[in-house]
């Protein structure tokens, strides 16, 4: 049974990619005001709580069928998924530009954008279904810890810039990278 910090661990994990668009769109010029680092933060939360239950129906779907070897399911999709965001980190280049105007991004783009950071939490939900874990419980700390990390994201990307984004990335796709084989060692030596 997955427990209440492991659930943070990959809350945590899975909002880097929400963090590093965060810091984007507070680097892109002004100066954000909480209000608005809210409403960006609360946007990656809704999409990042309701992606692992997407995967979550269809792990649980699934989960008869292939019972004997979930472990190493959710080992192989949280190492993908881990892997991915060390990918991503190591070949993006930080992107300064101070001379970006203000511009307090639109709806939709912001949920166009919470939607792509949010695909890889889907993978997650099916790894959940197998460990029978409460998605309601899963879904609500996955969210509330996106739109925390979010919000933060926005107030601090202004004055770190890029940079911190690929450092929370890799340490995201290091943390699911342990959790997976936490998972399979622990159904291993069962």
């Amino acid at each position: 049974m997955v427990g209440i910090i492991t659930l943070g661990g990959m809350g945590l994990s899975l909002s880097v990619d929400a963090f590093a668009a965060a810091v984007g769109k507070g680097s892109q010029g002004g100066s954000p005001r909480f209000r608005d680092a809210l409403r960006v933060g609360a946007i990656f939360g809704f999409f990042e709580a309701i992606t692992p239950a997407i995967g979550w129906a269809v792990g649980f779907a699934l989960s008869a069928w292939i019972a004997a070897v979930d472990h190493w399911v959710a080992f192989v999709l949280l190492g993908i998924v881990g892997g991915h965001m060390l990918w991503q980190a190591w070949r993006a280049k930080p992107e300064l530009d101070d001379a970006a105007p203000a511009t307090r991004p639109g709806l939709g783009r912001l949920a166009v954008t919470a939607l792509a950071t949010s695909i890889d939490a889907t993978a997650v939900g099916v790894t959940l279904a197998f460990l029978h874990v409460n998605i309601l419980v899963a879904c609500l700390v996955i969210g509330g810890i996106t739109t925390v990390v979010a919000t933060i994201g926005v107030t601090v990307g202004r004055h770190a810039g890029s940079y911190l984004g690929r450092y929370a990335e890799v340490l995201g796709g290091l943390t699911l990278i342990t959790i997976g084989s936490i998972i399979l060692f622990e159904h291993l030596s069962a």
